[in-house]
This record gives structure tokens, C-alpha cells and sequence, in this order.
């Protein structure tokens, strides 16, 4: 979707695969089902079963899947290659993150081990398909932002199939996106079905954290160019129930929940992990499903026709793909992806309970609406925290400011980085133009290495940049909210007090 008027058929690499007998997708579906029902219950069982992951089933159910991803799981049961790519923030290394076994978890031991101590990036999300639909961070569109970033990579750990997994926590100019039309998705009114499991908790009502089908470039080009499942606080077209989030359809110009938009049935689904569906078959209907991903089954909220409104019948779709922006790259929302996955004509119910059913089995745990990587706050005078303006979006030449201290604020998370630099949302703590001068203020900007980014903790509660020999300052001792903070000759004062958390 673009900005809104109001505020704020194929198989694993080296795989072939061919429709398969009804016994087999019974057989399949049984299997996924009973996994289920073994979680919910709280009987031991294996957390992956061969042939019973999303993409077997949909596979066998005769609507393949065209683009897989996750950073937390494989999606076929014979995946074996990397899921995401991690750089690092101070030089540029990077390194793909793969799996513990086959068809098994993420090796978060990898990521730990090659991103200790120092800021990373996740630069991209591999499909598992044999179409090499992978997801980079998206280029500059017409919405009028920048391009996007990766997001860092330790933010979010969760527990997945009782191991140590990433999600991928989106903020206000994370986002990816393929380049151009991908390999096997939806074009021109061909029917498709998406799911993503995502968060409940972290999310926001500004455009547009979304996974699915958008234009192949970076621009809003009509109505039905879009075929996206997207979770958040967005009433686009009152009335809505309650206050969300729902799982919308975003069909570009529009958030939709129902026929022409508004969908009082729709209650919401704000579970910590949430497993968000639609399917639509790109001439007369479409479907959307909500579930907690931790238990039960899904809901359908809507399963009727197509938007009357001009453009939506038939659709129109481009084969993009995207991942936490709208289709012209708006990027202002929040949210937390952990897998979904794209697939090929018009998914059955049956095999969407099947897959939910998977998900269930996976037993994902931990908190999704605040980061927990090994980030810190630094808190400073009138016990206020380090913050960056402009809410998370982390630009160059940002001011570094005082604020008050908000758990899910991105930007008031702190690496201490082993060069002396402090990085957040990705950047370091800066001087700007690198001056010793009094008064000098502080910034952020990208990570090089000078020494208007080096700090050191001294036993007196002050932050030193040893360069100038001056202090991380707040003028005059202000506390209040939007103080811009600066390096001063180090007194001992309470406006030098900064305490890393």
C-alpha cells in the first residue's frame, strides 16, 4: 500500500516435485494435525516430522510454494541451505546463517559467535524455493523515504523447536524487498495464498508492514496491484472492531478487511505470535485468517468477494515481493516477522489448517514487543535515555537526544562495541564533524572507525571521548525531553552522569 491520507511451483533446491495422490496429502495432513494436537497437550514428540513442514503440505496439496522464508526455520523438510545472510556493522564481514540439521532450526550459535560484541545487520533473507526469490533491503520508491536497511540482527531472540532462533524486529526503515518480478508469483490476476508468522504485540497503525505480492519497482501503480498479508493497528476504512491489530489485506490504496473494506467481524488478533492468512484467487474472491501461533486453530474473517471498488476485479498483480514496507517502499510501521511463505494458485482450507497446525507444533516462545539482544540503554540526567529523533528511523545527522526511557524504542538500545564505539539502529554515537571543540554535539552516523566515535565509561559515572578529552554532556544540566546532547569539558557534574545499562 502506499502512504495513507491519515497520520500516522517448485520445490527445495535439488528437489523435484510432483503432485502427489490424495493418500499422500491425507497422510501429510494427518501427520501435521497430529503434531499439533501432541504440543497442545504437552506430550514429547520430535519438533519437525519429514514431509509436514508448510511447504510439503502446500507442495502435496497441489498449490506449491514460488518463495520461502524465515529466519528461524527451514520450510521443507529437505532444506539444508542458508536461511539469512548477517554483516557486520564495523567491517563489512559477513556470513550466511543455515540450519542445525536438515530441515530443522536456524544455527543462532553462528550468528552469536560471528556478530559477539559488535552490531550486525541481517542484509538478506534466502528463499528456500529453487526460484532464488531472495529478499535484500528495498531501494528508495516514490513514498518519498530513503532506501531501507537491514535490521539488526540480534534484536529479537525467541525460542523455536526449544532452540535459540532471530526473528527479524522491522522499525520505522527496515524493509525488504525482491528484485523485480520474482520468479513464480502471482501476475495479472493468477490466483495465490500467503502466510507469515509474525507478532501481535509489536505493532504499529502507519503504512505498512507487509509480506507478499507488490509492484515489481518500488511505486504505487493502482488499485489491485498488491496482494499482501499485513498485521497492524490500521483502520483504514472505519468501522472497525475494537482496536486491533487485524490481519489485513493490503491490495494497494487500502488496508482491507472485508468486502469493500470495513469488516466489524474481523475482532483482531493481538497473541504474541500470530500466524496471519490470505488467499485470494485474483478474479472474484479472497480470504483472510487470523490464529495464535502458539495454540489452536485459525479464524476466518473474511471469505467473500473482491473489493467492488475500481481495479480490484480482476487483479492486477506484479509479482513483486516485499517484506515490512508497502508496495512504494512506505516504511514508517513496525513489526516482527519469524516465517511465511508464498504459494502458487488458490491454497484449500484443509491445507491451511494443516500448516497451522505445523506452526503450533514448533512451540514458539519468548517476548516480541521489546528487544532483547545484548543491546543497553544508557541513562543519563533526570534518569532519561539516550535517544535518537525521528522515532527508529536511524538516519545520518540524526540529533542524539535525551528522552524519556520507552522499552520498545529501538533507537534507546546501546552496543558497546569492542573499538569503544557505542552503535543503535545499526549507526554510532558521533560527533558531529568529527570535532574535539566544546559544545560540539552529538549525532548518528555511520560507524567508520574516527575518533569522534570512541567512548569510554569512567569510574565517576562519565562517558569520556578520548580524542577531544571531553564529556558526553547535556547542557546545563537539562533533563527535559529533546535535549540535544553535546561533549564538554568534563566537570563530574549530574549532566555527565551516563550510566550504560
Amino acid at each position: 500500500m502506499s502512504r495513507p491520507s491519515f497520520s500516522v511451483a517448485s520445490g527445495p533446491p535439488g528437489s523435484t516435485r510432483r503432485p502427489a495422490r490424495l493418500r499422500a496429502r491425507l497422510l501429510s495432513v494427518l501427520a501435521a494435525l497430529g503434531l499439533a494436537l501432541g504440543a497442545l497437550v504437552g506430550l514429547p514428540g520430535a519438533a519437525q516430522a519429514a514431509g509436514s513442514l508448510p511447504c510439503d503440505l502446500y507442495g502435496d496439496a497441489g498449490t506449491p510454494c514460488v518463495a520461502a522464508h524465515s529466519t528461524v526455520r527451514a520450510l521443507f523438510s529437505s532444506y539444508n541451505g542458508p536461511l539469512y545472510r548477517v554483516t557486520r556493522v564495523l567491517d563489512g564481514a559477513a556470513t550466511d546463517i543455515g540450519l542445525l540439521a536438515p530441515g530443522g532450526y536456524a544455527d543462532a550459535g553462528r550468528q552469536d559467535t560471528f556478530c559477539g560484541g559488535t552490531s550486525c545487520r541481517i542484509t538478506r533473507i534466502y528463499d528456500q524455493t529453487s526460484r532464488h526469490n531472495d529478499l535484500n533491503p528495498g531501494p528508495a520508491g516514490t513514498a518519498g523515504m530513503g532506501a531501507d536497511r537491514g535490521a539488526d540482527a540480534s534484536e529479537l531472540a525467541v525460542t523455536a523447536g526449544g532452540h535459540k532462533v532471530y526473528g527479524i524486529f522491522t522499525s520505522p526503515g527496515v524493509g525488504y524487498r525482491s528484485t523485480g518480478a520474482a520468479s513464480g508469483v502471482a501476475v495479472n490476476g493468477q490466483p495465490e495464498g500467503v502466510y507469515m508468522v509474525a507478532s501481535g504485540t509489536h505493532v504499529g497503525s502507519a503504512c505498512c508492514f507487509d509480506y507478499g505480492n507488490a509492484e515489481s519497482t518500488p511505486a504505487d501503480t493502482g488499485n489491485g496491484h498488491m496482494d499482501a498479508v499485513s498485521i497492524a493497528t490500521t483502520c483504514y476504512f472505519a468501522p472497525c472492531t475494537g482496536s486491533g491489530p487485524w490481519v489485513e489485506a493490503d491490495l494497494e490504496n487500502g488496508m482491507f478487511q472485508g468486502d469493500n473494506g470495513s469488516n466489524t467481524a474481523n475482532r483482531g488478533n493481538n497473541s504474541t505470535y500470530v500466524t496471519a492468512v490470505l488467499k485470494n484467487n485474483g478474479q472474484t474472491r479472497y480470504a483472510l485468517k487470523g490464529g495464535n501461533s502458539q495454540s489452536g486453530g485459525l479464524t476466518t474473517w473474511w471469505d467473500g468477494g473482491l473489493p467492488t471498488r475500481g481495479g480490484y476485479k480482476p487483479m492486477h498483480q506484479e509479482g513483486g515481493i516485499i517484506l515490512g514496507t508497502g508496495g512504494d517502499n512506505s516504511n514508517w510501521n513496525m513489526g516482527t516477522f519469524f516465517e511465511g511463505a508464498m504459494v502458487a494458485g488458490y491454497p484449500s482450507d484443509a491445507v491451511e489448517n494443516a500448516v497451522q497446525a505445523n506452526i503450533v507444533s514448533v512451540g514458539y516462545s519468548g517476548q516480541t514487543n521489546v528487544p532483547n539482544g545484548p543491546q543497553g540503554t544508557i541513562t543519563g540526567p533526570g534518569g532519561k535515555c539516550v535517544d535518537v529523533a525521528a522515532d527508529d528511523t536511524g538516519v545520518n545527522g540524526a540529533a542524539v537526544q535525551l528522552w524519556d526511557c520507552q522499552s520498545y524504542a529501538e533507537d534507546q538500545h546501546w552496543t558497546h562495541n569492542p573499538d569503544g564505539s557505542l552503535s543503535t539502529i545499526s549507526r554510532c554515537l558521533d560527533v558531529v564533524g568529527n570535532s574535539s571543540a566544546n559544545d560540539a554535539k552529538l549525532e548518528l552516523y555511520d560507524c567508520n572507525g574516527v575518533g569522534g566515535q570512541k567512548w569510554v565509561q569512567q569510574a565517576d559515572g562519565s562517558l569520556r571521548n578520548p580524542q577531544s578529552g571531553r564529556c558526553l554532556d547535556a547542557p546545563g544540566g537539562a533533563t527535559g525531553n529533546g535535549t540535544r546532547l553535546q561533549i564538554h569539558d568534563c566537570d563530574g557534574s549530574a549532566a555527565q552522569k551516563f550510566a550504560l545499562g
